[in-house]
């Protein structure tokens, strides 16, 4: 049985990770933070078959700590402040977690069990103001917003580390992928919810920033799949993991609420306050390295993406208000 150790296992990458490496066999870890109140929603079903140890990427002994008491197999470094507005309200605490963040799992990893698989969890941000369209594992960063600028720093410390100490560390460029576990404070879910609200009678409108943006979106449950293929490589590599076909927040809203049977000019508001201080207009990947290395290809559309995400709010929203489509109180 092989060991798998996981940092952010309770967000949406992590929680399906988690699923997907529990039925393949694993034993699987998970670290979590020290908190008062703890949240576990999207690993509640796992809840007995996976063990949690606290630990912070803030404090290197306690990463130590549990690699020495762990020594797993593979390590899936998922953890990060990933909302990307919030890195300019709190850059200095973004670069603590997502950079240096980093650097302190890898160096763990050297000190206690150099043999560990790593997977560190790059992003599509880091292209930024892109360079070149579609964007490949050669396409050079320009990132927009301290968010990219850390994500930046995790990969080239990534590379340094595989290069300087001969570990199996690579990085996965993954581009936007959605899920109903996505957080509420991203967009693409803040949509999906908003529309089952709006649905149901509970909201009047939905307000947005930048419709015209435009993103590579695929499937979270697929993507996990590509980092587990990433560690089960002869060589260490980094790939870019994406759809290849891109779609504007605009268009997501419109099939969020054809969906629903709704108009969306009747309820979108735009709202200044919600565009990015640097705004990152077009991401689109070329993801023919993990399709010819990883013999990985997204199964799910982009249109039934959406559908899913709506569909999984429309029933929270029903269990949660005690509203129905289509009864009185609902629209």
């Amino acid at each position: 049985m092989s060991t798998a150790l996981i940092t952010g296992v309770t967000g949406q990458d992590g929680s399906y990770l988690a699923e997907v490496l529990l039925d393949k066999g694993y034993s699987v870890h998970g670290i979590v933070r020290r908190a008062s109140t703890e949240n576990f929603e999207r690993i509640d079903q796992l809840r007995g078959r996976i063990e949690l140890h606290q630990a912070d990427l803030l404090d290197q002994m306690s990463l130590v700590n549990v690699l020495r008491e762990v020594r797993p197999d593979e390590v899936y470094n998922l953890a990060a402040q990933s909302f990307v507005p919030t890195s300019w309200l709190q850059p200095s605490l973004t670069g603590e977690f997502t950079a240096l963040g980093v650097t302190r799992m890898l160096e763990a990893v050297r000190l206690t069990k150099p043999d560990t698989r790593f997977y560190q969890a790059s992003s599509s941000e880091m292209f930024g103001k892109v360079q070149d369209t579609p964007q490949s594992e050669d396409t050079p960063f320009y990132p927009r917003s301290p968010y990219g600028v850390a994500k930046v720093y995790g990969h080239w410390i990534t590379v340094n580390y595989r290069e300087s100490f001969d570990l199996f560390a690579c990085s996965g460029i993954l581009f936007n992928h959605e899920s109903p576990r996505r957080g509420r404070e991203f967009v693409t879910r803040k949509i999906s919810e908003s529309v089952a609200r709006i649905a149901l009678g509970l909201q009047d409108e939905l307000g947005l920033g930048n419709l015209d943006a435009k993103r590579d979106w695929g499937y979270a449950l697929e993507y996990v799949d590509a980092m587990w293929r990433m560690l089960q490589q002869s060589e260490a590599r980094d790939y870019v993991v994406g759809t290849g076909e891109q779609h504007s927040v605009r268009e997501f809203v419109e099939t969020a609420f054809a969906h629903v049977k709704l108009d969306p000019d009747d309820f979108v508001k735009v709202d200044p306050e919600l565009v990015r201080p640097a705004e990152v207009e077009t991401l689109l990947a070329d993801p023919r390295r993990a399709r010819e290395e990883l013999g990985w290809v997204p199964q799910t559309s982009f249109e039934e993406l959406v559908k899913i995400m709506v569909e999984a709010d429309l029933e929270a929203q029903e269990r949660a208000s005690g509203r129905r489509r289509g009864r009185p109180g609902a629209r």
